[in-house]
């Protein structure tokens, strides 16, 4: 994979760096947010797409409903409320049974946050008619997250293919329409100034009729870059001090993530989003099993999107 072109040397040992300083871990603190990852299958191909989703890639397959009701079930059994449930990909409108997937969540009592390009596989009638039902079942409790890598056509298109800004356009503005809660999430590495990024993702949303406070984090989601070969410091348990960081607000203390890898007799858990195709960040086939032992930091992506770029993929 691309993502471990890193130097030999490092994020080898997961009990210690390569200066042979104690690794950072992170402890489990309660569930958060649950992930869904309906598929690698994706109608576009992007350039730079940490998870390689594509029109062929299907080595994560699609989650069906009978895949998740078990981990509903266990959430269920925690006894501790309702929680967040985001759903990624991939695309997951592409996913067949999506709608039944979102509306056994809502269902539960859960909010849900769904990742999307807002591209074709968004506008099939039976996915409009069907969001337009979960809409009313939601209430407040259902968010659409957009990905609209930069605020203009060109830096959009460059990263997702000639037309794709066009057409995501055309899928907000019917969320917009249809008063869905939408957010964007754009990449910090397209903007020279996140300040003016901000303003003009903010024109853009109210020229298309989205409600949409630019200067809220949760609403406008800027991500810090995952580079291939990108060559991070490692996070050893001195940084949680120097870099004045609680380890309770990384993702993988509170956040996992189901997915089916093709070919697996079931759904498995990984740690976080970032990383499901690699073993040592795979934790088990029950959130009880995934949330038994501390998330060791070793992976230049833990350091750079997580420790450092202050990143999480949910709300």
């Amino acid at each position: 994979m691309p993502d471990t072109d890193y130097p030999a040397t490092k994020f080898i040992s997961p009990d210690t760096t390569a200066t042979g300083e104690r690794r950072a871990s992170v402890d489990w603190r309660g569930l958060k947010t649950l992930w869904l990852n309906t598929g690698t299958l994706c109608n576009i191909e992007c350039t730079n797409c940490y998870i390689e989703s594509s029109p062929t890639n299907d080595r994560l397959v699609y989650l069906s409903l009978s895949d998740i009701t078990p981990f509903l079930d266990e959430i269920d059994e925690l006894g501790s409320g309702p929680i967040e449930i985001g759903v990624t990909g991939g695309e997951p409108f592409m996913a067949p049974e999506i709608i039944d997937i979102l509306k056994a969540c809502l269902s539960r009592g859960h909010s849900l946050l769904v990742l999307t390009n807002a591209m074709r596989p968004m506008m099939r009638p039976h996915i409009q008619d069907g969001l337009l039902r979960l809409r009313n079942l939601a209430g407040d409790r259902l968010c659409l997250r957009i990905s609209l890598d930069h605020h203009t056509e060109a830096l959009h298109d460059t990263e997702r293919g000639k037309g794709s800004f066009a057409i995501a356009m055309e899928g907000i503005s019917w969320l917009a329409a249809n008063r869905f809660d939408v957010s964007l999430a754009g990449r910090m590495a397209l903007t020279d100034n996140e300040a003016d990024a901000r303003a003009a993702y903010g024109e853009l949303a109210r020229d298309t009729g989205l409600i949409l406070d630019p200067s809220d984090a949760r609403q406008l989601v800027l991500f810090p870059e995952m580079i291939p070969g990108d060559d991070p410091p490692e996070i050893t348990t001195a940084c949680w001090n120097l870099l004045d960081k609680d380890p309770a607000d990384i993702m993988c203390a509170s956040q996992r993530m189901v997915v089916r890898r093709k070919g697996a007799g079931r759904a498995s858990v990984t740690a976080c989003t970032l990383l499901p195709y690699h073993p040592e960040f795979e934790l088990g086939h029950t959130l009880k099993e995934a949330t038994a032992d501390p998330v060791k930091l070793n992976h230049p992506w833990c350091a750079s999107f997580c420790v450092l770029g202050g990143g999480s993929c949910s709300a």
